[in-house]
């Protein structure tokens, strides 16, 4: 090995590697990410499965010496154990804060293109991965439980978001059966290189319809051009998902509740200095939802 440098410290760490030869490599380490050796399997199974697929472009994950397609390793310090998994490197860059029309069509096509070939897909024996059916996507709970530090009013407003959010996505669960989604394709998680792009960061990936994921990549988009020009790529490839203004609005307001949860969540200061603007307005959303 030449080098290693880490490229990305936030949610989990990702290293940029070099070897001697002059080959270039992603190595991820889940330094916060719950996933668990049985997560791992399925992720990688899917990565691997659209890699040979071949219509989406993904990373390619590298077996270590002992055939395995992750490491685990005990970090003494912390007594945690961290597992990590090597990925050929993506050459390009992520989308910037204001992206192209052609690349939000590009990312549409690439979205549609997974819940297309996901409809073949089945997981390996001895993996799982969860089902978006719960409120916080099965994520700890930092706003209502125990280790809450919020208000009796906050708590109030965000209990009573989330028993609606619950009530609106178990419509979804109980007339259709999910498929395997990224279910985290913003910007950060896609790179553009030569009017090409790729999808990274599979970490979040689990059961869930394609109207959760367009909807999380939606969240991040800022106009209605923008949003239209997701949308018309995805078309080209697959029906747009249907969903009535307040279903859309509902599933807005869950992806924010989700981000207010990591945020007390997380150990990255920077993110953490987010809270009391990102909690205020959160709330005063939830009040503008619930009031409708």
């Amino acid at each position: 090995m030449k080098s290693t440098v880490s490229i990305n410290y936030e949610y989990n760490a990702t290293l940029k590697v070099e070897t001697t030869d002059g080959q270039l490599f992603a190595l991820r380490i889940n330094t916060n990410s719950p996933r668990t050796p049985e997560n791992l399997r399925a992720e990688i199974a899917f990565v691997r499965f659209l890699a040979e697929d071949g219509r989406v472009k993904v990373p390619h994950p590298i077996k270590n010496h002992e055939g395995n397609f992750y490491t685990s390793i005990l970090h003494e310090a912390s007594g945690r154990m961290f597992h990590c998994v090597l990925y050929s490197w993506i050459l390009g860059e992520e989308l910037e804060d204001e992206p192209t029309d052609e690349q939000l069509s590009a990312l549409g096509v690439a979205m549609a293109t997974m819940h297309v070939a996901a409809q073949g897909f089945e997981l390996p024996e001895g993996s799982s991965l969860p089902t978006f059916d719960d409120p916080l996507w099965w994520t700890e709970d930092f706003l209502l439980s125990e280790k809450s530090v919020l208000d009796a009013e906050a708590k109030d407003l965000i209990s009573r978001a989330l028993s609606a959010i619950k009530s609106g996505v178990a419509k979804f669960y109980a007339s259709e059966t999910p498929i395997l989604i990224h279910a985290d394709m913003h910007g950060g998680n896609v790179f553009w290189y030569e009017d090409s792009l790729s999808v990274i960061d599979f970490d979040d990936c689990g059961f869930g319809f394609p109207l959760q994921d367009l909807a999380t990549a939606l969240y991040y988009l800022d106009t209605p051009e923008q949003d239209a020009a997701l949308r018309l790529g995805y078309e080209s490839i697959a029906p747009v998902p249907e969903c009535s203004e307040k279903e859309m609005k509902m599933l807005f307001l869950q992806r924010r509740i989700v981000l207010l949860n990591y945020l007390y969540e997380t150990s990255n200061l920077e993110h953490r200095s987010m809270i009391p603007e990102y909690q205020e307005e959160t709330l005063r959303r939830i009040k503008n939802f619930l009031a409708e």
